[in-house]
Formats: C-alpha cells, sequence, structure tokens
C-alpha cells in the first residue's frame, strides 16, 4: 500500500502555521489496522493504543509521539475524505490486483454493505418535560373540589378505618 498520495493530501502546505506534532503515516497504519483488526470505533482504536505499548509500536509510532485524540483521528479523516487521495490509492491497488492476477474479471465492484456506521451517535427521542407543581396555596375553586373529594373518600372508609374522632 502506498501511503505517499495520502500523506501529500493531508500534509502541510507552508511552512508558515503550528508545527505538525501528530505522526501521519502512523495514524494512516493505525486506520487501517482499526478495520483489519475490527476494532469498532475509533475511541475504542485511541484507548488500545494508550494501553497496548506493543500496538502503539507496530501501527508505526514512535516511543516519544503523543497518541492523537479521538478529535485529530476525526479531523485526519475528514481532510482524507475531502481528498482524491483514497480514490486514487484505491485504484492503484486495483490495477496492481488485476496486473498480479488476484482479480481476473473484467468487471469490479465494490461493496461495502456489511459494515456497520458505529462513529456516530444514535439520536435519541426527547421526552416532553412534565410541568412544574405549581406551589402556594390552591385556589379557591381547587381548594373546594379537594374538600369534595376528601370528604368523599372518608364517607366510603369502614368504621375501622376511620381516625378515632369520628368513630366516637
Amino acid at each position: 500500500l502506498h501511503i505517499e498520495p495520502l500523506l501529500f493530501a493531508v500534509s502541510k502546505k507552508t511552512v508558515y502555521g503550528a508545527p505538525t506534532e501528530l505522526n501521519y503515516p502512523a495514524m494512516i497504519y493505525a486506520l487501517v489496522v482499526r478495520i483489519v483488526e475490527r476494532i469498532p470505533t475509533i475511541k475504542d482504536l485511541v484507548k488500545r493504543l494508550r494501553h497496548d505499548f506493543l500496538f502503539h509500536l507496530e501501527c508505526g509510532f514512535l516511543f516519544s509521539d503523543r497518541i492523537p485524540s479521538e478529535a485529530s483521528f476525526s479531523r485526519f479523516a475528514k481532510k482524507l475524505s475531502e481528498s482524491k487521495a483514497l480514490e486514487d490509492v484505491q485504484e492503484t491497488l486495483l490495477l496492481q490486483a488485476i496486473q498480479e492476477g488476484f482479480i481476473t474479471d473484467d468487471v469490479v465492484a465494490i461493496d461495502a454493505t456489511h459494515f456497520e456506521s458505529r462513529d456516530q451517535s444514535t439520536p435519541q427521542e426527547k421526552k416532553p418535560k412534565a410541568e412544574p407543581k405549581k406551589r402556594g396555596r390552591k385556589s379557591k375553586a381547587e381548594q373546594e373540589a379537594f374538600q369534595k373529594e376528601k370528604q368523599e373518600r372518608d364517607e366510603q372508609k369502614t368504621m375501622y378505618e376511620k381516625t378515632i374522632e369520628n368513630q366516637l
């Protein structure tokens, strides 16, 4: 896999501005390894890079390199997707596979429907907020309705459920 076109697409074009502190080749290898190792999310990839030192080195990060954050990987993937570099690398890889005899048909189609998208969060249903309980004294109409309801409940109680005052 020739990654030079990918590096050219994401690298800085001028010497001015903030220095690049990220190891772009290692980030490309880490994204490829994520698919090969079936690591479902970028968060899991970053966690594994932080905790598994051998994995960190096998992806191409140096001992002195800091691990890119999820946001760095996201910005990096956005830069790659906006450029035409991925399509060019895919074309050259496909032509190389045809020349070497791995692919023999004239018609080639790429189907990636079996991959599930897990990097985006699922939309959550918004629950309607309950009306806040009114504070303070009830209005006269509400107070009368409450007293009437309370009196009906008291009348329906049996002799032993009533208070001692009402029993005498």
